[in-house]
């Protein structure tokens, strides 16, 4: 793999130039063009000044030296194996309590059924979450993994959010000493066919948000400690931001400096392999101009000085108000979700990956935020329960053509990944990395 330079684009440098560098914001664009970090304070900044067209000509500086004119996309299958949940969290609409009207829980056959579909699909990944449901017990999780795996062995897993972990630790009764408890139960569910954590749970990190919105879940030391621990079992996690409900610019911002800190030190180790010189305080900058960067800028799987995984990607999550205890507050504005996302991704200047979520994004305000900061759009879906946006049914799907389509509508090279960012090869529903 080859460092991409910064293509010649007039979406790109020259909007920086132009809009950031004769502006107030100048002092923040020359740390940017420089590849020096930004601190909270410029954060503060960028949430604070109208000219957003600035904030998302930075951010898309740094994606497209990242990423070059590459975007990307999966073909995926999300199961949400049921809705039951010991918590009540004020911003959810998905959960319910056991006898509930609507209240679900999925068995192994019908498990089973959806890796098959998946399958035949040409799905190159699931993606797993679910409620906190009081009886299930672990066996019903290890159980769950090995019927995927017997079914589709290809399918990467990627499943269980960080307060599923801390819930499975809690009910094998591991939890006394944490960081071992967390370890047992990643360690059992990569036996039986774990991959990867996606990033949900984290909300926003702060604790008078966590006790008014959702008291009872973990906090932001136990989700971090989740995701630790599964870097050093060697598994790629990710993570999410929900934002736009109680929670502050500056709350946001804390957010995501406890996650570019954590990543910091987990690839230390490898950026020192790769030659990239550490900023102040241990900085591991991968946004910087292509001469930073005489290996390789990005890390993947299997790369030199890397013995751990990582944060692949961040997902800003725009909070919907609907049916949630919640609902009076109005939810954010576009305007505010393409600020937040293209904040992200200065502010996350060691996260490889920023995510528009489709779905909950829609498709069209994705496909704008490629040219703002963001390098994927994840994938397929086809079932999705945890969010519905606008009122629509848990069946969201879009096709290969669609995504491909959005991507090169905005002007980049639409590219198959599989879970772990690496090239698809495919041949109709078959399919090689």
């Amino acid at each position: 793999m080859t460092t991409l330079a910064t293509p010649p684009s007039a979406t790109g440098p020259d909007r920086l130039l132009d809009r950031a560098l004769a502006s107030p914001l100048r002092g923040i664009a020359e740390k940017v063009q420089a590849g020096r970090r930004l601190s909270p304070e410029d954060g503060a900044t960028l949430f604070r000044t109208p000219d957003v067209h600035a904030v998302c000509a930075m951010a898309d500086l740094v994606r497209r030296r990242m990423h070059g004119d590459r975007a990307y996309y999966n073909v995926n299958r999300h199961i949400n194996y049921s809705n039951v949940c010991a918590l009540s969290c004020k911003f959810c609409a998905f959960f319910r309590k056991e006898g509930e009207d609507g209240a679900y829980e999925m068995s192994l056959d019908q498990i089973r059924a959806e890796a098959a579909k998946a399958a035949e699909g040409g799905a190159t990944e699931l993606h797993i979450v679910g409620g906190l449901h009081p009886r299930l017990p672990f066996d019903y999780y290890t159980s769950m993994l090995r019927t995927i795996r017997e079914t589709a062995p290809q399918i990467h897993i990627k499943a269980f959010t960080a307060v599923e972990i801390v819930h499975l630790a809690r009910i094998t009764r591991r939890w006394k000493d944490r960081a071992e408890g967390i370890r047992a139960v990643l360690q059992d569910l990569k036996d039986a066919g774990l991959g990867s954590l996606p990033g949900g749970g984290a909300e926003v990190f702060d604790d008078r948000v966590h006790d008014e919105a959702y008291r009872g879940k973990i906090r932001s030391d136990e989700w971090l400690d989740v995701h630790r621990v599964a870097h050093e079992l060697g598994l790629n996690t990710n993570a999410t931001m929900l934002y736009g409900h109680i929670e502050q610019h500056g709350d946001r911002l804390h957010h995501l400096e406890l996650l570019r800190t954590q990543q910091d030190r987990t690839l230390r180790d490898w950026a020192a392999a790769q030659g990239i010189a550490d900023q102040a305080d241990g900085a591991v900058v991968l946004s910087g101009p292509a001469a930073s960067y005489p290996r390789e800028r990005l890390p993947m799987p299997g790369a030199a000085g890397l013995r751990t995984g990582y944060f692949q990607t961040i997902i800003p999550l725009p909070f919907f108000p609907d049916d949630s205890e919640l609902e009076r507050l109005p939810g954010p504005s576009g305007l505010e979700n393409l600020r937040t996302l293209a904040v992200a991704r200065l502010m996350l200047d060691n996260f490889p990956h920023v995510k528009a979520f489709w779905i909950m994004q829609t498709l069209p305000m994705a496909q704008v935020m490629l040219q703002n900061g963001a390098d994927d759009l994840d994938g397929t879906v086809v079932w999705y329960d945890i969010t519905k946006l606008g009122g629509s049914s848990t069946h969201q799907e879009v096709s290969v053509g669609d995504l491909r389509r959005a991507i090169r509508e905005a002007g980049l090279e639409p590219i198959e990944r599989d879970t772990l960012y690496r090239p698809v090869m495919r041949d109709g529903r078959a399919w090689r990395i």
